[in-house]
């Protein structure tokens, strides 16, 4: 049984939009689509850096705002670059709170 950690309430996050949660160990990204599902991903665009919380939302996808590589929501892999993927985290809406897995956390801290 996994942890959780209440980070923000899902109206803290407009539909379509993001929120930048920030760890011991970088910054993470948590993305809102239009039907209220919620995404965890490293906010930093491995082309230029770009913080993809600043992109625009999609369906289940982000696009960077740099330079306009699009990044699946639900895997982290960039659609039509040679390479790219960034790292995704379990995430969750109960009772109207969105939640991180804390091994995460964990394991983030720790690297």
């Amino acid at each position: 049984m996994s942890d959780w950690i209440d980070i923000a309430s899902l109206d803290d996050i407009p539909q379509r939009g993001a929120r930048v949660v920030k760890t011991t160990q970088g910054c993470v990204a948590v993305f809102r689509t239009a039907d209220d599902k919620v995404y965890a991903l490293d906010n930093s665009c491995p082309h230029k850096g770009g913080p993809l919380a600043e992109g625009i939302v999609h369906g289940a996808s982000v696009t960077c705002p740099l330079h306009n590589w699009v990044f699946s929501l639900e895997t982290g892999l960039a659609a039509g670059a040679d390479e790219g993927q960034v790292a995704t985290y379990r995430a969750r809406v109960l009772n109207g709170r969105i939640e991180l897995e804390a091994a995460f956390l964990a394991a983030r801290s720790a690297a």
